[in-house]
């Protein structure tokens, strides 16, 4: 399998363009003067509204994730997630192996806000004490997403070969799940030292969200097994599709039948569909693009439906497309900016629309949502960036404010209600008044939320705008300007 080559936002767009998915809304990275005014927002729904300068919302982004990074130095420098009412750390793979989780995690973070005395500090940390010779069993997909990819995403920041080194022995060291395995879908958890695997069902999310981290090894060292091994799981189950062209839950990835028969865009499917589209953004590769065609066009057949005027996606049985349920996840809030970076502008607007009504109602999108009673099944709020995440793509797409506007409506939120004095913490019930209160700054806070804001109005000279990829936990494998 040869190397792929560079696939830059323009290439993406002709491409797009040829299939007939791009709309009016997704050319504007080459004519910007084309740009048609934003929509008025939908009624109920937060709109345009008067921001500080974006110099100031950027410093001050920059001076919370400081704070909370500070704090994480002080409390738990070294292990994977801190604990910020307990003034602690904890471990997030394996209890007793922590492998710096957050700091992998932040590291092209720091490089973009130019915290680089911190960046320095970091990578000498992984330098120094990073070794993946754990006899224990880590879960697959965590691993590549957040490790891997933070890795490399911090050897893509900095040119340090030692991050690659520390990034491709893990990848090595992931292989026995997906080359172990009769299908080609990858078991959940494999033991770093000894290779051996288990977990012998699998969910599409984890099956499937790999491309990125491993295509982009398989170009930075011009070993093809990773993007072969992501590519086999992805057949896997692209090829075990229904007659609807619908893809279930979870697969046994021994035998390939199918364990959950349903088909939804929510987790623990989600960003199956996203790396997908992601490894022909990222890598090129068009046979990924038609698969992912060819599973959104059943997903907007039988899974999109409108509700009291609102946009959503319903859970189907995948034979017969009959209804199952009507609940949602504020992690399948990304769907929105994944229909738009797809030539999917408009139902992409609408869905973030949907998700935007929430926030009229409780204060933080929680966990779980029933759409259809517009009340909420999940109370919780894991500091999630999904929602935001949509937003950066939409306007990163469109270039359209209301996009900004509601970003910067919802960091506002989250300072009001997730602030603590070492940083900020999960909500374990946003119902209530005022918001209680978890322990605990997820990891993916440093990589995902405060990247999103700061990109928004930064205009960071060590971001490439126009010519970028970001991979589902936030790490930037493209786009990155080094001096």
């Amino acid at each position: 399998m040869p190397v792929p080559g560079r696939m830059d936002r323009r290439s993406v767009l002709r491409v797009l363009a040829g299939t007939g998915a791009v709309t009016a809304a997704g050319q504007w990275l080459s004519s910007p003067a084309s740009l048609a005014a934003a929509p008025a927002a939908p009624a109920g729904v937060p709109g345009h509204s008067a921001r500080p300068p974006d110099q100031v919302i950027a410093a001050d982004v920059r001076s919370e994730f400081l704070r909370a990074w500070n704090a994480y130095q002080r409390l738990a420098f070294g292990r994977d997630e801190l604990l910020p009412l307990s003034g602690a750390g904890s471990d997030f793979f394996a209890d007793g192996h922590p492998v710096g989780l957050t700091i992998v995690e932040a590291l092209d973070t720091l490089y973009l806000m130019e915290l680089d005395d911190d960046l320095e500090r970091a990578v000498r940390w992984c330098e120094q004490n990073l070794s993946f010779d754990i006899d224990a069993d880590f879960q697959v997909f965590e691993t590549i997403i957040r490790m891997v990819g933070g890795l490399l995403s911090g050897f893509h920041a900095t040119g340090r070969k030692s991050l690659l080194r520390l990034a491709t022995d893990l990848a090595d060291r992931l292989l026995p799940a997906f080359t172990g395995s009769p299908t080609g879908a990858p078991y959940r958890f494999v033991n770093l030292r000894t290779g051996a695997v288990s977990g012998v069902e699998n969910v599409l999310a984890e099956i499937g969200t790999n491309v990125a981290e491993f295509g982009d090894l398989t170009r930075l060292t011009g070993d093809p097994k990773y993007l072969q091994a992501s590519k086999r799981a992805f057949r896997a189950a692209v090829d075990r599709r229904s007659a609807l062209d619908l893809v279930g839950t979870s697969l046994n990835v021994e035998t390939g039948a199918w364990v959950n028969q349903t088909a939804t865009i929510d987790p623990p499917v989600d960003s199956f569909f996203e790396y997908l589209f992601d490894g022909f953004d990222l890598l090129g590769d068009r046979e990924l693009l038609s698969w992912y065609q060819l599973l959104t066009a059943a997903i907007l057949r039988h899974e999109q439906e409108t509700v009291d005027g609102r946009l959503w996606f319903r859970r189907v049985n995948m034979n017969t497309g009959a209804p199952v349920a009507r609940r949602t996840s504020e992690l399948t809030a990304f769907y929105a900016g994944l229909l738009g970076q797809s030539g999917h502008f408009r139902l992409g607007a609408a869905f973030h629309d949907s998700w935007t009504a929430v926030t009229a109602r409780y204060p933080l999108i929680p966990e779980g949502f029933d759409y259809s009673t517009f009340t909420a099944t999940g109370p919780g709020n894991q500091l999630r960036p999904e929602y935001v995440d949509a937003a950066f793509n939409l306007w990163l797409v469109s270039g359209r404010e209301i996009y900004r506007d509601r970003a910067y409506d919802y960091y506002q939120r989250v300072k009001r209600t997730c602030a603590v004095r070492n940083g900020y913490t999960i909500a374990t019930d946003v119902t209530t008044t005022p918001v209680t209160l978890g322990d605990l700054t997820s990891a993916y806070w440093f990589s995902e939320n405060m990247k999103y804001y700061y990109l928004m109005f930064a205009a960071s000279p060590r971001f490439d705008y126009r010519d970028n990829y970001l991979s589902t936990e936030g790490n930037v494998l493209r786009g990155l300007r080094r001096p």
